[in-house]
């Protein structure tokens, strides 16, 4: 059900929040949708994460792997990985794939590019794991396309 057209979903997995975001159906820009609680316990966050495949008829979530600059998994890749597993298995049913990509930096790319546009403070907690999300699936978008189009100054 991953082809090449369909919503796809952005995660990006914190210890205290989740940050979502959506990407076109024709899977060339992401943006921020929803940030949520990361309700360890109760799961509450992987529901709503389920019911937002359904509403937006979402083809494919892609969870940011925060790997460290040396490419290792520290503690919070493994808490992404356990994170998807537990996604993957509530979406097993909807045939609806759960990828891991590798987000390294950009929680500080947003939090850069939020800083430069006046965003500080408790505003910019707020959204920066929407941003994070953001710039976890526009990568994954990006790399995906670049993959499928080897050489785009091509003109077809």
């Amino acid at each position: 059900m991953a082809g090449d057209a369909g919503r796809r979903l952005g995660v990006d997995v914190g210890s205290v929040r989740v940050g979502v975001a959506l990407s076109d159906p024709g899977g060339v820009l992401a943006t921020p949708l929803v940030t949520l609680d990361h309700d360890a316990g109760a799961g509450t966050d992987l529901d709503r994460l389920v019911a937002l495949v359904d509403e937006h008829e979402v083809v494919e979530v892609v969870v940011g792997l925060p790997r460290t600059l040396a490419g290792r998994d520290g503690p919070a890749a493994q808490t992404a990985q356990t994170y998807a597993a537990a996604l993957a298995e509530l979406l097993a049913s909807r045939d609806v794939p759960v990828v891991l990509s590798d987000e390294r930096l950009t929680t500080v790319a947003a939090t850069r590019t939020l800083s430069d546009r006046g965003v500080k403070g408790r505003k910019q907690r707020r959204v920066i794991d929407q941003a994070a999300a953001v710039g976890i699936l526009q990568g994954y978008l990006d790399a995906r396309r670049a993959r499928r189009d080897p050489d785009p100054s091509v003109d077809s």
